[in-house]
């Protein structure tokens, strides 16, 4: 079956840090709901998906639904999670959010995301600070970090070059390539 949607583009993609050790900086590639309505909205029109949202047994499910040319809907159903926690509610709008970016998956929207590299940035390319918290010492950076540049091997989907800049310190960060 041919490729629905195009690859993200460098600006679609989202840089998180995971995790913080005092040498460096582990970091994610993630896409944003935003940018998986953008995509269907530029691929089948704006007019021609919905979407929906059930809970089961606890967890919460979105679907998103593509018109058909026989006027059916095609739906690709999948779960979230909580992302954040705060005292204004916004665990549900994360759980809503990470279960539409989680079907947008299941179209196609961002999975070449799967194939990314690990991502490793030394503590030369970001600014870490160390504080203790009982007796523990705890890593973190407040760095941004972006995608500067993507390849892709067009015809297994998956990613083949990689550049991540830190624009607090203005600076490539990571360079990677497919040997």
């Amino acid at each position: 079956m041919a490729r629905m949607f195009r690859f993200l583009t460098a600006d679609e993609i989202e840089v998180k840090i995971k995790q913080v050790k005092e040498n460096g900086l582990v970091c994610l590639l993630y896409k944003t709901a935003r940018t998986d309505m953008d995509l269907l909205d530029e691929t089948v029109g704006a007019g021609n998906w919905t979407n929906d949202y059930k809970e089961i047994k606890g967890n919460l499910y979105a679907g998103i639904g593509v018109i058909q040319e026989n006027g059916g809907i095609q739906w690709k159903w999948d779960c979230g999670i909580e992302s954040r926690e705060d005292e204004e509610g916004n665990q549900k709008k994360g759980e809503a959010s990470d279960a539409f970016k989680r079907a947008g998956f299941r179209w196609g929207i961002g999975r070449e995301l799967y194939t990314s590299p690990f991502v490793w940035i030394p503590s030369n390319k970001a600014e870490i600070k160390a504080s203790s918290f009982n007796g523990k010492t705890r890593f973190n950076c407040y760095d941004k970090f972006s995608v500067e540049k993507i390849a892709y091997d067009e015809k297994t989907g998956r990613i083949t070059g990689l550049a991540i800049r830190n624009d607090t310190k203005n600076l490539r960060a990571f360079v990677w390539q497919q040997s």
